[in-house]
Parts: structure tokens; C-alpha cells; sequence
């Protein structure tokens, strides 16, 4: 495959020392980036993508959901090879930030091992993602603090759990196993622009919809309609963002009925207008 055409749609660029926020985009092909020396974090965006990805020596061939994320240490090389083109967010964290991190804990930094992760999910760095990209989309609004705080939070989540350095998760609810979850995500991703019913969902996990509704919660900590509701505002967001769909139709492509009811979700839940997405695709 050819090496894709890459779009940078935002760039938070010298806002901050300790935290770099990227929106990039790429066609089908290969996409490979040089070692660097800031570990990097990209949680895919948008519709489902096939992929084969290389660590250094790690791989990892699957399908990518939103929000799924990777882990790309300092000093490995990174390689895509996609079926489809896809989108990420990818969030770079200064290394002399994660050491201090670990002078203030008593931790040795230059022991320090960030691990090397596939598609896995994380709801905290998601969350840091979601609301870096409203705060990258808007101009900036909160200042320095955010991202200080960002940084911070984003810092800790790595260092606690994705380093050998990393403590014990907590057990949580049960809820559906990770394959059934995923398939359950996978097949919301891929009719979310369409009238979806609890109870095509719920055929989809071979459970009751009462079933559906309890283990969907206990598994993801909101109710499935929350979560499709999120999904299409993200969706509708990057499709603002990446200006290749007009404004008019976002919405529909989203699923959502009309634009006035994208707007009040949007506002609800990323702070941010459509329009003041538009403006930003268009700076």
C-alpha cells in the first residue's frame, strides 16, 4: 500500500511544555512515525478501521473502535497499516513531566517503563481526550491551569497504569465480558447514524433487553442510551472538524433528528456549539 495523504484538522502546538494535542487523519495505506522522545497516546476517533500496528517489535492486528487507545512509548517507532481511513487524537506528554511525577512519589524515573499498548480501553484517558479536544476546539478558554491539570492527569493515569510502576485495578462490576462489549460497540458504531432500538442491540448480544440494559451499565457505567447519544455527538464533532461534510447534513449523518437537537446535546455534553466547530475547521 502507499504511505496515505495525512490531514492535521488541530494542533494545540506551543500551548503547553508538558502537553502537546494533535487531530490527525489518514488515508488507507501505511502510516509509519519515527521514534521520539515524548510517549505518545492516540485514542482512535470515529467510525470502525481495521488495522494491522507495530509497537518496535510489538504488534497487534483488529478492528479500532472510538475510543479505543494505544500506547506509544518514548524511544519505539510506531507503524499503521489500514484498511480504511481513520482518525486519532493523539496527546504527547513531555518526559521530564513524568519525572518529576516519579521524584515526587519516591519512584526511580530512570527505571521507568511505560508499557506498550494495543486497542485497549480507558475511560480516564479518554475523558482527558475528549475534554482536550473541546478545549483545543473553543480557542482555549480555561488558559495555562487546564492544561497543567491535563498534563497532570494524564501523567498519573500513565504512570499508575500503564508503567511497571503500575498498582493493582480495583475490581469493578462484571457486566458483559470484553469480546461481547465489543461486539455490542461494533455494531453501535456501525448503524449510529441510523434509527437504533434497544432490541436489535440487545439480538446482538443474545441477552433480554432488561439484561441488556443491566449489564451495559454495570460494563460501561452509563445506560446504552447515554452511550449512543455520546458516540453521536463525537461523531458529529469530528465530522464538524474535518469540514468534509456540510454542516447541514452533520447532523442526519450523525443520527441525531434535526440540527437544534445535535446543538443542545453538544452543548450538554462537550461544552462547545456546532458552529463554533465549523469555525474552528475553517481557522
Amino acid at each position: 500500500m502507499a504511505t496515505p495523504v495525512q490531514i492535521r484538522y488541530l494542533d494545540s502546538g506551543t500551548v503547553s511544555d508538558s502537553l502537546r494535542v494533535v487531530l490527525l487523519s489518514d488515508a488507507a495505506g501505511i502510516c509509519e512515525a519515527e521514534a521520539r522522545p515524548w510517549p505518545r497516546v492516540a485514542i482512535h476517533v470515529g467510525r470502525p478501521v481495521r488495522l494491522a500496528c507495530r509497537h518496535g517489535d510489538e504488534h497487534h492486528t483488529g478492528l479500532a473502535l472510538h475510543g479505543d487507545v494505544d500506547i506509544i512509548p518514548s524511544g519505539l517507532p510506531a507503524r499503521w497499516e489500514m484498511q480504511e481511513p481513520d482518525a486519532a487524537l493523539v496527546l504527547s506528554l513531555s518526559p521530564s513531566l513524568l519525572r518529576r511525577m516519579c521524584e515526587a512519589a519516591e519512584l526511580d524515573a530512570d527505571r521507568l517503563e511505560l508499557r506498550s499498548r494495543f486497542q485497549v480501553r480507558d475511560p480516564q484517558i479518554e475523558r482527558i481526550g475528549w475534554s482536550l479536544l473541546a478545549e483545543v476546539s473553543q480557542g482555549y478558554p480555561s488558559g495555562q491551569l487546564f492544561w497543567e491539570a491535563a498534563a497532570q492527569a494524564l501523567g498519573e493515569r500513565l504512570l499508575y497504569g500503564h508503567s511497571n510502576a503500575s498498582r493493582p485495578l480495583a475490581t469493578g462490576p462484571r457486566g458483559f465480558p470484553p469480546l461481547k462489549l465489543r461486539q455490542v460497540a461494533t455494531y453501535i458504531e456501525d448503524h449510529l447514524g441510523e434509527a437504533l432500538s434497544l432490541t436489535a442491540i440487545a439480538g446482538v448480544a443474545g441477552v433480554s433487553v432488561s439484561h441488556l440494559k443491566t449489564q451495559f451499565r454495570q460494563a460501561t457505567g452509563v445506560p446504552v442510551h447515554q452511550f449512543v447519544i455520546r458516540r453521536r455527538v463525537e461523531r458529529a464533532a469530528l465530522l464538524l472538524l474535518q469540514g468534509q461534510v456540510a454542516p447541514s447534513q452533520v447532523a442526519l449523518e450523525a443520527g441525531f433528528a434535526h440540527q437544534s437537537h445535535l446543538a443542545r446535546h453538544m452543548r450538554r455534553a462537550l461544552g462547545v456549539l456546532p458552529r463554533q466547530l465549523s469555525r474552528a475547521a475553517m481557522a
